[in-house]
């Protein structure tokens, strides 16, 4: 009776643990307009935009915001990959970010490319960091104001670490999921159904294509946009946990998210790991990469082959 009653004092003790750090990722994950409004003056809050279309920024911002560009400023511009450790600092202190910094990510499109920049924060091991829940157009909906002068800062002094692969999946551990009959990671598509079922390879208009349509083997679909309310603000925790469960994604096994290009799929990791707590990976590669390579397998439910063809 003795060991049993230990036991359970143990289980009850883990799952205490577990739940509390479910509650700690979805409070500490998003902050709201109005609390990003009371706290815009504060000198340790540095607010950054982060948004897809170019030019946003400039006809007006958050005031005080701070501009990265994700086609420049957070990729490596000879190789195909994220910034590099060594220039992610040095852009975050031009950005008069310390190690004490709360920085505030937002951006439009509902913060698809926000969610990818705190996916780079997270890798280098920035800590204080959340999204404005709703992004800029939830800002702009309810009137708030926007600036048009740059922002310019102090040099801050943060330190980033060297780079945590353990959220970044890589393709030949995808290609090992997919080709595995008791696969590592459960793996997430949450481009369009018709993406995922090959009737098109990507959405009109983008320039980022793969020679072959369809998914992952494997692989379930969850649109990303599934994750938001009509005022591009996120889901409750409650809301997300059954929308992921119904396709069979409940945090028991780790998650691989993908999309195209690694930016929409940036957003359910967000979600899944940041609101919920699941244990994520984000494939960055995603289909441009892996509907490009040579010998990895593909499934397309519309039967198409090469080319959309």
């Amino acid at each position: 009776m003795i060991i049993t009653a230990a036991i359970r004092g143990a289980v009850a003790l883990a799952a205490l643990a577990l739940l509390t750090g479910l509650a700690q990722a979805s409070s500490d994950a998003l902050v709201s307009t109005d609390w990003l409004a009371d706290n815009l003056d504060r000198k340790d809050v540095r607010v950054i935009e982060v948004s897809v279309n170019p030019g946003k920024f400039e006809r007006g911002h958050i005031p005080g915001a701070v501009n990265f560009r994700w086609h420049t400023d957070l990729v490596d511009t000879v190789s195909r990959d994220i910034i590099s450790r060594d220039d992610f600092e040095a852009l975050l202190r031009d950005a008069g970010i310390s190690d004490d910094t709360e920085v505030v990510l937002y951006g439009d499109t509902n913060n698809w490319f926000a969610a990818w920049g705190a996916w780079i924060f997270d890798i280098y091991g920035v800590d204080n960091v959340r999204l404005l829940d709703g992004g800029r157009e939830k800002w702009e909906a309810e009137g708030r104001e926007l600036g048009i002068r740059p922002a310019s800062y102090a040099q801050g002094d943060i330190t980033v670490d060297e780079a945590d692969d353990s959220i970044r999946a890589f393709l030949p551990e995808v290609v090992e999921v997919a080709s595995s009959d008791e696969p590592a990671a459960q793996l997430v598509d949450i481009r369009s159904a018709a993406e995922y079922e090959g009737r098109i390879i990507a959405p009109d208009g983008v320039n980022e294509l793969s020679v072959r349509a369809g998914h992952i083997p494997g692989a379930v679909n969850v649109g990303w946009g599934n994750a938001v309310n009509e005022d591009g603000t996120f889901k409750s925790a409650d809301e997300l946990r059954a929308l992921y469960a119904e396709a069979g994604v409940d945090g028991s096994e780790p998650v691989i998210t993908y999309c195209r290009i690694g930016e929409r799929s940036s957003h359910t990791w967000f979600a899944l790991s940041k609101i919920l707590g699941y244990d994520v990976k984000n494939y960055d590669g995603s289909w441009t990469e892996y509907g490009n390579s040579v010998g990895v397998p593909v499934t397309n439910l519309a039967g198409t082959v090469w080319g959309g063809q």
